[in-house]
């Protein structure tokens, strides 16, 4: 045992060995003769490998550590964030994702400038890569080193965020958005089947599925409807704010859509988006479930925790819980020796995928959205060079901010209340450049400042100013959205048509959906993109019907 806490030598050595294999794995895959090969990884990705990639990227700190903490909080109403989301990865692929693969495009801002200006571009690349920084790869690396203080108590915090991004960038920053997939497809395996296990685990420490429903059935501990003063998520937002939000991490986000980018067809991105969604259905299970399972075996030892739900502040403030902590206390409290390693192996695969594609977006956002704009001439491996250098300067900004993470109630909260702040003007351009031909630059413009002016008001009065509006964030986002598109269609009303030939290229229209109609007659139902994805909102409706 190692400092009180159920971890063996061999699980150390477990965990030592995975993160060499993985190194090695990914650094054996890497590309990175040309600047399609290290930032789109060659553009030739088939289904399964982007679906599996696209799991462990976004199986991020506030997926797994953040969702389980929120499940000990509230019960299962953050699945909501995911049942949701899985509706809008639908959307996505039916919609957006072919204009993304058919422009050849390397960025998600690219897509603003084909379709409005320059301007539009910089800013929304801009705002991305503050966001990869201080969202995601700060957050991963706050979460991973708690992992790794649970099993060293006595280690300092900063320390271990260093030695995680050493570890994590060792990889990405040689070879590349290939070397992330390949090590992302191992590392989604271990995932799944290293969470299974531990939900198996915690069913069988309460008494099994049947106990486990009789200890939260009353309440809303259960249910995924909550009511509209609900904190985590009341229904309305879960109707007007999640989708935004969901948008925004599946179509607008680079960590991601990157590795639908590197597919080699529309048809393998769009297959590869749905094997995520059916993915994310096990997330109830594996990853929230567990969570609420915890409160129910006194898992922080707290004799007097009542029976209610208790804000994350108030639970760490007065009880001394950390709710970012319960996913891996599960770990080391329920599990035996050697298959504590492989499970830490596991949630270490979630945090490093996350940290991995955060650099790779940052690298490829920097060097061809702003470098190639600056040095127009730099050939394909100097363009390499410039992101690979990106990404260890960000890497060390992500390091510097991790710490300050702790200030915040959850890990949850910290990302997705940040994000319904930036989030809902970019969704509403995006969405107004597709579906709406009069858009024109000067409104994208500024729909996207207006959306930046309210964004900062209300961080800095809630943060700055300490003044709560009392409007939870999920129905604020839906406002700062419409504000911000109805800026955007004055604007265009009052100025000058758009280019018709931008407009053409990068507009859907209802004759592409006739056009796709067409060719997908005679083509068996299991590799219809449109069955498969009405299976899987079928698939939504009947768990959201269990637990409503």
């Amino acid at each position: 045992m190692l400092n009180n806490v159920n971890i063996s030598i061999t699980d150390i050595i477990i965990l030592l060995a995975y993160f060499a294999l993985i190194i090695w794995w990914a650094l054996k895959h890497g590309k990175s003769k040309d600047s399609d090969s290290y930032f789109l990884a060659g553009r030739d990705m088939k289904w399964p490998i982007v679906g599996l990639s696209l799991f462990a990227a976004s199986v991020s700190s506030s997926t797994l550590m953040g969702h389980s903490g929120e499940g000990f909080i509230s019960g299962i109403a953050v699945f909501n964030y995911n049942i949701v989301s899985i509706l809008v990865m639908v959307f996505f692929g039916m919609f957006f994702l072919p204009f993304y693969i058919k422009s050849k495009i390397y960025t998600i801002p690219e897509f603003l400038e084909r379709r409005f200006d320059r301007k539009s571009r910089t800013y929304f690349s801009f705002i991305t890569i503050i966001g990869n920084v201080f969202l995601d790869a700060a957050a991963t690396l706050y979460t991973g080193a708690l992992i790794v203080k649970l099993i060293f108590p006595a280690a300092d915090l900063f320390t271990i965020i260093v030695i995680m991004a050493l570890v994590a960038g060792s990889y990405t920053i040689i070879g590349g958005l290939s070397s992330a997939i390949n090590a992302d497809m191992i590392q989604a395996i271990i995932l799944i089947v290293g969470s299974c296990i531990l939900s198996i685990y915690a069913f069988n420490e309460i008494g099994g599925w049947t106990e486990f429903h009789n200890r939260f059935s009353e309440g809303v501990w259960l249910k995924l409807t909550r009511p509209l003063d609900d904190p985590t998520v009341p229904w309305l937002g879960m109707i007007v704010g999640i989708p935004i939000l969901g948008f925004y991490f599946w179509g607008n986000n680079q960590v991601m859509v990157q590795r639908v980018l590197s597919a080699k067809s529309i048809d393998h991105g769009r297959k590869g988006v749905l094997l995520v969604g059916f993915l994310y259905l096990l997330t109830l299970f594996i990853f929230i479930i567990p969570g609420l399972i915890g409160r129910g075996i006194d898992l922080f030892g707290v004799d007097n925790l009542p029976s209610e739900m208790i804000a994350g502040l108030e639970l760490k403030e007065h009880y001394g819980i950390n709710t970012d902590e319960v996913y891996p206390r599960l770990i080391t409290r329920l599990l035996p020796v050697g298959l504590i390693g492989i499970i830490l192996a596991a949630m270490v695969s979630a945090l490093t995928s996350t940290l991995s594609a955060t650099l790779s977006s940052v690298s490829t956002l920097f060097t061809m959205d702003f470098y190639s704009k600056v040095n127009p001439k730099a050939d394909s491996k100097k363009l390499v060079r410039v992101g690979r250098v990106t990404a260890a300067i960000m890497l060390v900004v992500a390091v510097v901010w991790a710490p300050f993470i702790a200030k915040f109630d959850s890990l949850v909260s910290y990302y997705q209340e940040i994000v319904s702040y930036l989030a809902p003007p970019i969704v509403g351009t995006f969405f107004l450049g597709l579906f709406w031909k009069r858009s024109n630059s000067q409104g994208a413009f500024a729909g996207l400042m207006s959306g930046l002016v309210m964004a900062a008001g209300m961080m800095i009065a809630k943060y700055g100013l300490a003044f709560n509006p009392g409007i939870h964030f999920l129905i604020m986002a839906p406002i700062i959205m419409i504000l911000s598109m109805l800026v955007n269609i004055i604007i265009s009303y009052l100025t000058k048509l758009p280019d018709i030939n931008k407009v053409k290229e990068n507009s859907w229209t209802t004759a592409l959906w006739s056009e796709e109609t067409q060719a997908l007659k005679g083509v068996v139902w299991y590799k219809n993109f449109r069955v498969l994805s009405l299976l899987l909102v079928l698939s939504c409706v009947v768990m959201y019907a269990l637990y409503y």
